[in-house]
Order: C-alpha cells, then structure tokens, then sequence
C-alpha cells in the first residue's frame, strides 16, 4: 500500500514530505520552482503550502513513481521537470 506520511513542511526551498512505497519510505522535496510551474499550468498564485495543498495528490503521485524508478537522493528532489 502507498500513502503519504508525515506533515509537510515549508523550508527555503519547497516544500518537504515523505512518502512511502511499500515498505520504503523516502523523504522528499519539491522545489519552489516546480510548484510554480503546476499554479501557472492552473492559472493560480498561491504560497507555497497553499500550492503544496491544491496539487498534493499529483506531487504526491509523481514522487511515488520516482521512489518507483529509484530516483536517488535524499531528500528526493521534485523539480519543475518532474510535471508535463
């Protein structure tokens, strides 16, 4: 099973959060940039946790085929390039 785990949290430069793929959890963070890419891809200006919140499910999909692919780093980085 695949859930999101822990409380994100803002840091200079994203946003951070965990999740969990099967029994591997990952800590990661997706940039500023990459959420300001997904608000300008809704016509939206948010702050960060805001725009963390709107989106969740996408980031939180798309760090789970990351953690999928074994994208290395730690924190796993989720950048503007992650989201189509």
């Amino acid at each position: 099973m695949t859930l999101p785990i822990e409380a994100p949290q803002v840091t200079d430069n994203g946003i951070a959060f965990s999740v969990r793929v099967d029994s591997e959890k990952r800590e990661c963070l997706i940039s500023t940039e990459a959420l300001l890419k997904l608000c300008r891809m809704k016509n939206g200006a948010k702050a960060p946790m805001e725009m963390y919140l709107a989106f969740e499910a996408t980031i939180n999909g798309v760090a789970r085929r990351m953690v999928a692919a074994r994208v290395p780093g730690t924190p796993m980085l989720i950048g503007p390039d992650s989201f189509h």
